[in-house]
């Protein structure tokens, strides 16, 4: 027994099934990649991101690969493991899932298990993208409008807030007032708005030209910025 667990044993590694395993790599690494651009929803670019899971993928298959046919070059790679530190953060859970998932697939194809990890992360890429979908068709878009314009033109602090309530509510699901300023001649109002979709945003805008000539428009979408 002692003789079957040898450490200097190793089996000899098919370069046939090591190449049908990278080619099947890099087309689920080119699948994860379309995939993360259609449905991330990340701030980073995700068209450089994307480029780092072909090298991941392949990476991953190439060490398995090898060291699955010797124990001794298991647990050299456990220690060489232990020493290495990765300097770069991932600040968005959503990057890390898609690493993972990289990583994932390097391994099943790296142990040969090659139909389950196809059909593995086709299951998962599919329920993946229609939720997404399905997330983004119930879900309205939340923003904060500013607006600011000089004291005059904007009607006052009477009449300002009832005005401009009365055209976001128009084009907006909800509307709720967040910061209302006055100083130097000019008012600064601050909403957070609920939309149905992108084209209401536009309409709105028009909307508040036409009202106020002079007013300044701002929309700030914070719903998907990464905290501090």
């Amino acid at each position: 027994m002692l003789q079957e667990l040898s450490l200097n044993s190793a089996a000899p590694l098919s370069l046939a099934s090591l190449s049908i395993n990278l080619g099947i790599g890099i087309a689920l690494s080119l699948v994860l990649g379309w995939h993360f651009s259609r449905f991330g929803s990340t701030l980073s670019n995700r068209d450089e991101f994307r480029q780092v899971f072909p090298f991941v993928l392949l990476t991953t298959i190439l060490v398995i690969s090898v060291v699955k046919s010797s124990l001794a070059l298991s647990l050299g790679l456990v220690g060489a493991l232990s020493i290495v530190r990765f300097r770069t953060p991932i600040k968005e859970p959503e990057e890390l899932a898609y690493l993972f998932l990289t990583i994932a697939m390097g391994l099943g194809l790296g142990a040969d298990q090659t139909v389950p990890t196809v059909v593995a992360a086709g299951i998962i890429l599919t329920a993946v993208g229609l939720l997404r979908l399905t997330q983004w068709r119930r879900e309205t878009k939340s923003l904060y409008l500013s607006i600011d314009g000089p004291f005059s033109e904007m009607g006052g602090s009477d009449g300002c807030l009832e005005r401009l309530k009365s055209v976001i509510g128009e084009h907006a699901v909800k509307c709720d007032l967040r910061r209302y300023d006055e100083r130097d001649g000019t008012i600064e109002a601050t909403y957070f708005v609920d939309v149905e979709n992108v084209s209401d945003l536009s309409q709105l805008s028009s909307s508040l030209r036409t009202s106020f000539p002079a007013v300044g428009i701002t929309f700030l979408d914070q719903s998907k910025l990464p905290s501090v």
